[in-house]
């Protein structure tokens, strides 16, 4: 994949890689910046008729970012681990976690949603304040259309939306941090991929469009 900023220009490249041993599966998705900046986020799932995190390492450094981010999470323990960005301080916390965490793994739930499945919500654990549980409303939009090595084909767009309730809600509006929707475009099919997706990184700071090189779509 190559990320775009919001007027379109190239300010990253994607990659993704996925290891299977028997149950477990690991994934890494590593944003690669032109200024240098990393967002790298490496997930281990399990997936025995229901998917379960194990762990999630997600971290966020270099100049693009406001503040650097280190953060992970072992979902057996419900231990969430901070780190500085010079790693001088590490904070531990223990959390009640739910079963449906999600970290690192939406996109993968969202090649599994079936058509017109009703909106469903997922936990998510967000680095905020050493670990801040909130949840995320998965709803289907549609299909669109998008071009692909010369073929038109369809995608099921999904609207992934933060629900911050309580005070962090009231503040989030507030103080203007309401993190935007996410939108995710998903080419169904024996072997469905996700093909785009526009959204901030982690909540907040600028839109990015990260879409499949060789693919084009409409405004």
């Amino acid at each position: 994949m190559v990320a775009r900023s919001e007027n379109g220009r190239i300010i990253a490249q994607v990659d993704f890689t996925q290891v299977v041993q028997g149950d477990e599966v690991t994934m890494r998705l590593t944003y690669r910046f032109v200024d240098g900046s990393i967002d790298d986020e490496t997930t281990t799932y399990k997936q025995q008729g229901t998917f379960r995190l194990v762990r999630s390492r997600h971290i966020q450094k270099g100049p693009y970012f406001a503040k650097p981010v280190g953060f992970a999470v072992e979902a057996a323990t419900g231990m969430a681990t901070s780190r500085t960005a010079d790693r001088m301080q590490v904070e531990s916390e223990h959390m009640t976690l739910p079963d449906d965490l999600a970290n690192g793994f939406v996109g993968t739930l969202l090649l599994n949603v079936p058509p017109n499945t009703a909106p469903f919500s997922v936990g998510l654990l967000t680095p905020f304040g050493g670990g801040r549980l909130i949840r995320i409303l998965i709803s289907q939009e549609g299909e669109q259309p998008f071009q692909k090595t010369g073929q038109t084909l369809k995608a099921t767009v999904f609207r992934i939306h933060p629900e911050l309730g309580g005070i962090l809600g009231v503040l989030a509006r507030l103080l203007g941090l309401q993190p935007k929707d996410v939108m995710v475009w998903v080419l169904e099919g024996e072997q469905p991929e996700v093909v785009r997706v526009v959204g901030q990184l982690g909540g907040y700071g600028p839109v990015l469009s990260s879409e499949l090189e060789g693919t084009s779509f409409g405004k």
